[in-house]
């Protein structure tokens, strides 16, 4: 076992780490550190590099159970457009890198086009739309890079939502990122038809 840190001034982080896997892992590594260590949110980056992100506060926890609520109300009346995933979910992107969005949802289509292999225990896919939810304790940079990655690989719509600042930064192909300051509603456009997130629920 690795004592992972997960804030030198706070605490560690307990990681089943097997001695014949690095901090640099494969994929079929990954996923036996994932099984291994169910109650972490762990990703791998396009380069290998293991990154394990600890449990949510309750002020993020609470956050993301209205936000993944909303998603989930739009989703079962939307009929059959498409699938709609938490954020343990994770997705092996074209680049290689392993990522949990906190909330995602990939069209039908795109996944009926999915080979049973690709779908595996990691889809082989990006979604086509991505939430990722600013802690208080989330670097900013870090995210912004994560949201880039998610459309470079093919996602149409991405928001990163900062609770703390009442900021949203919304990402899509071939546009300049759209910074929001305090806005009360988001809409999916054409990605996700008739999905509003009121932010009101999400901000308070």
């Amino acid at each position: 076992m690795v004592q992972t840190p997960i804030n030198p001034d706070t605490e560690t982080l307990s990681l089943e780490l097997p001695t014949n896997i690095g901090l640099y892992v494969t994929q079929e590594q990954f996923a036996a550190l994932s099984v291994a260590n169910r109650d972490l949110k762990l990703e791998r980056n396009a380069q290998g590099e293991l990154i394990v992100n600890p449990p949510t506060g309750w002020e993020t926890g609470q956050f993301n159970s209205s936000i993944s609520g909303e998603f989930y109300l739009w989703w079962r009346n939307s009929g059959e457009l498409g699938l709609a995933f938490d954020s343990s979910t994770g997705f092996i992107l074209p680049n290689g890198a392993t990522r949990s969005p906190d909330a995602s949802w990939v069209s039908q289509k795109r996944w009926d086009a999915l080979t049973t292999e690709q779908k595996g225990t990691f889809a082989n896919i990006s979604p086509d739309f991505v939430v990722e939810l600013r802690s208080s304790s989330d670097r900013i940079e870090p995210m912004q890079a994560k949201m880039k990655e998610y459309i470079d690989n093919g996602a149409s719509l991405g928001w990163l939502l900062d609770p703390q600042n009442r900021r949203v930064e919304i990402y899509q192909p071939g546009s300049q990122v759209k910074v929001l300051e305090n806005p009360a509603q988001l809409f999916g456009e054409d990605i996700l038809p008739g999905f509003v997130l009121n932010l009101s629920r999400v901000w308070n």
